[in-house]
């Protein structure tokens, strides 16, 4: 089994834990509260910003091989994801100019950008948020909610495309000579941290 296949086996335990987290149930149903989507929006917008850091920081490591793959995902996330975020905002009566970082996603980020000094372990502290929002989107569009702003968030990344990038992300990992314990315990990490970024600050 490669390693990437090994930290998906480990997380999807703590998968089920988010989609079983109210603020997922409810993005999941429809009808989540506004006031806790509009904050989960800014919070989120603020995360992605250093996830578009780490990726960067990530590609002036990588080997030439995967260069374009980080840029590639330096260019989702900022464009793609952010985009979305934007758009939402207007319709949630989020302020993502203003938002300050909750204690999560200040937890998240310094993690995540701690753990990119080092290629090989930076990637895997990453594949929590890129392979488990694929795999709750991938979830959560079985069953689709109708209220059409969130089952665009949920289209969004149960997008094909998304799934690729994570693919392209599990390769690298693959190839990237990570000692596995230590990969196992930031890939851990970063699943624990996403489900803390669901607790919502209002």
């Amino acid at each position: 089994m490669s390693l990437a296949a090994h930290l998906e086996d480990l997380g999807r335990p703590l998968v089920e834990e988010q989609l079983a987290h109210p603020t997922v149930v409810g993005i999941g149903r429809g009808d989540l509260a506004e006031a806790v989507f509009r904050s989960w929006l800014e919070q989120d917008y603020l995360f992605l910003h250093d996830y578009v850091r780490v990726f960067s920081r990530l590609a002036w490591q990588a080997p030439s091989e995967h260069l374009g793959d980080l840029v590639d995902l330096a260019h989702a996330t900022f464009h793609d994801e952010l985009d979305l975020h934007r758009s939402l905002s207007a319709t949630f009566g989020a302020d993502l100019d203003a938002a300050k970082k909750g204690p999560a996603c200040a937890a998240y980020t310094a993690f995540l950008l701690d753990s990119a000094a080092s290629y090989a372990e930076g990637l895997a502290a990453l594949y929590p948020c890129m392979w488990g929002y694929s795999t709750l989107g991938a979830r959560l569009a079985e069953d689709p909610p109708s209220e059409p702003r969130y089952r665009r968030w949920v289209d969004t990344y149960a997008d094909p495309g998304f799934a690729a990038l994570t693919r392209r992300c599990a390769q690298m990992i693959d190839e990237s000579g990570a000692d596995a314990g230590r990969a196992e315990r930031l890939f851990l990490e970063g699943m624990r941290h996403e489900i803390a970024f669901w607790d919502v600050p209002l």
